[in-house]
């Protein structure tokens, strides 16, 4: 029917009708105009943290919870009031809710009993921390999308501790040079988080070692046992620092960080272990460090003073097999040699690892007291 019968319809219609009657107008229908992807600066970094191998289960019952897990994750909850109150933004989402372990100040805490052998086993006393990012290639890229970004299914080699997806993942997704080839995708209407490790384009047919999707406005954790896209079972870009965060004067959560050698358990709020041996004397996954509070930070520039002072109040929590003492930001040409250079002279001596038990409020929740 042409516009023009439509709206003579309509007057017909209005002629007729009685005194005070509505008359219903029709609404001749528009195309909505798709929001475009976009990507964030690039962040990559060949990390030399390799993820630890996933535990794979055939079982009947790990399926379940797999394909229960996935169809959670993948429902959109109706919005939340603000449990984004003092979280880290990105993209307009809170990075997890304000009360996410991630986003706990622990710097009262009490110190781990076994903090002295943990920093023993990680070369404490002689290794520097090492900020593994920079210009690229250094760092770890984000790709921004939306609901209009096409999403694809995704072959994984351990389908049993993945999620099904589908991925948001497309030809022009940053995949992560070096050994892990992780990839991460935020879209920016749901706040929802995409993680993979090992992933391969393929011309359009995917595979990946292992996937993660996150809500990032709940405290979910993933199953009990289960990797993620990486070795502990938790999100990567939560603890990831960027710099227009530094650059705003505070990061507000903890920060991510590998060892070369890890026990085989894990802490809240990890998820699963990748450990080299049964041995107390090795950092679990999940396991949580800060700066002493009596480290004087006064001496470091002004940038440099915004990530120490995170570590002191939020710490760095173990959360692969790595190079002892690296952890982990963005690409960005921001990040400059001088700032650099300060942050690798910063000693693990100057460490000790926390308790953080008492926070816990569910064994299967992020969310802490």
């Amino acid at each position: 029917m042409s516009r023009l019968t439509v709206l003579a319809l309509v007057a017909l219609l209005a002629a007729c009708a009685p005194v005070g009657a509505a008359v219903v107008t029709p609404v001749l229908s528009t195309k909505a105009t798709p929001l475009a992807a976009v990507t964030a600066t690039p962040e990559t970094r060949p990390n030399s943290s390799p993820a630890g191998t996933p535990s794979p289960s055939a079982s009947a019952g790990a399926t379940a919870a797999r394909e229960t897990a996935t169809a959670s994750r993948n429902a959109v909850p109706p919005p939340t009031t603000p449990p984004s109150a003092g979280s880290p933004l990105i993209a307009g989402c809170a990075v997890l809710p304000a009360n996410n372990v991630w986003n706990r100040d622990v710097s009262s805490l009490p110190v781990h009993p076994r903090s002295a052998s943990w920093l023993a086993s990680t070369s404490a006393s002689t290794v520097k921390l090492h900020p593994d990012f920079g210009a690229y290639p250094y760092g770890y890229q984000l790709q921004l999308v939306d609901r209009s970004t096409p999403r694809v299914a995704v072959s994984f080699y351990y389908p049993d501790e993945s999620d099904a997806g589908p991925y948001p993942l497309t030809a022009a997704t940053p995949i992560e040079p070096g050994s892990d080839h992780h990839a991460f995708m935020l879209d920016k209407d749901t706040c929802v988080l995409y993680e993979l490790y090992d992933v391969a384009w393929n011309a359009g047919r995917p595979t990946a070692g292992s996937g993660a999707i996150f809500d990032l406005r709940t405290n979910a954790l993933r199953p009990a046992g289960w990797t993620s896209a990486d070795a502990a079972g938790l999100p990567i870009i939560p603890g990831v620092l960027r710099y227009d965060e530094v650059a705003s004067g505070v990061v507000k959560h903890a920060i991510r960080f590998t060892v070369r050698r890890t026990d085989r358990s894990y802490l809240w709020p990890a998820r699963h272990q990748a450990g080299a041996a049964s041995d107390p004397s090795l950092p679990p996954m999940g396991a949580r460090f800060r700066l002493k509070a009596n480290v004087d930070i006064s001496r470091f520039g002004v940038q440099a003073q915004v990530i120490l002072r995170a570590m002191q109040r939020y710490g760095l929590i173990v959360a692969d097999n790595g190079s002892d003492w690296f952890y982990q930001g963005t690409t960005d040409g921001r990040w400059t040699d001088a700032l650099l250079s300060e942050l690798k002279s910063v000693p693990a001596s100057w460490f000790e690892a926390v308790d953080e038990s008492s926070l816990m409020l569910d064994p299967n929740s992020g969310a802490s007291r």
